[in-house]
């Protein structure tokens, strides 16, 4: 069974940055989007970014109101892995943050996968 493995989390001061990575440990037959969730204690799971696949640009990001111009999602197609870049982080962004990817397994089915979470706390 197809696991995300994520990786880069940590405790950082404001102002600082992180970078997450993610990975599939199998192979996913078609990835049609790649992004990351996060939730804070007490709180419910939302949107933090998405990078989509297709297109003639290769397709197209979105963001979560709170981290436009702070954080950049990518991602490299050859390693199926996606990047989540974070500046001038703030300690509202503390959070567990999991890593998202809807695509098509290889027996033709539609698959939603999770990560199992990594802990980004931010506070000096």
């Amino acid at each position: 069974q197809v696991q995300l493995v994520e990786s880069g989390g940590g405790l950082v001061q404001p102002g600082g940055s992180l970078r997450l990575s993610c990975a599939p440990s199998g192979s996913i037959f078609s990835i049609n989007a790649m992004g990351w969730y996060r939730q804070a204690p007490g709180e419910q799971r939302e949107l933090v970014a998405v990078i989509t696949s297709g297109g003639a640009s290769g397709g197209s990001t979105n963001y979560a109101d709170s981290v436009k111009g702070r954080f950049t999602i990518s991602r490299d197609n050859g390693k199926n892995t996606v990047y989540l870049q974070m500046n001038s982080l703030k300690p509202e962004d503390t959070a567990v943050y999991y890593c998202h990817i809807a695509g098509w397994d290889t027996g033709g089915s539609w698959r939603n996968y999770w990560g199992q979470g990594t802990q980004v706390t931010v506070s000096s």
